[in-house]
């Protein structure tokens, strides 16, 4: 008897479909690592707590002559803010450190809080002093653009999430 000769058994259906079903899990996971392999980075994370950087970013969408106005109020105020912001900073600390100290005392707990509101709330008028004088100064498409800067930002969070 020749090898012509010798017919291969029929292979039991069971073990076709195993190999088949197989295959396809392996193509699939191939599939993936190639997606992953090629997809673009994500992009860098927008957030800062610096309120300058903050506040170069929103002027950034701003037309030209409204920018430097605005950039110009907040370089104008830069010592103002910049101790109310680190006031405020220093007061978000101090609840941590309330938060840690054994034993736990919640009257000083709530007199950080306390602070903290204060300090925030001199961090904000300090800042919107800045804002309300420089969109005095602004065109009315600067005023528009700033007033929809937040509705903006998050356009195009949600298209770079596409």
């Amino acid at each position: 008897m020749t090898a012509t000769h010798v017919t291969p058994t029929a292979a039991r259906p069971a073990t076709r479909w195993l190999l088949l079903g197989s295959l396809a899990l392996n193509l699939f996971f191939i599939g993936i690592a190639i997606a992953m392999a090629v997809r673009p980075a994500p992009p860098p994370r927008m957030w800062d707590r610096d309120v300058f950087v903050r506040t170069e970013r929103l002027a950034s969408g701003l037309p030209q002559a409204d920018r430097d106005i605005l950039l110009k109020q907040m370089e104008a105020n830069r010592p103002a803010i910049e101790q109310t912001q680190t006031a405020y900073r220093a007061a978000q600390e101090s609840i941590r450190d309330n938060l840690r100290k054994e034993p736990f005392d919640p009257a000083a707990m709530r007199a950080a809080m306390n602070d903290t509101r204060s300090a925030r709330q001199a961090f904000d008028v300090a800042l919107q002093n800045v804002f309300a004088t420089a969109a005095e100064q602004m065109s009315q498409n600067g005023r528009k653009a700033l007033a929809d800067w937040r509705h903006r930002s998050r356009e195009r969070a949600a298209e770079g999430k596409r």
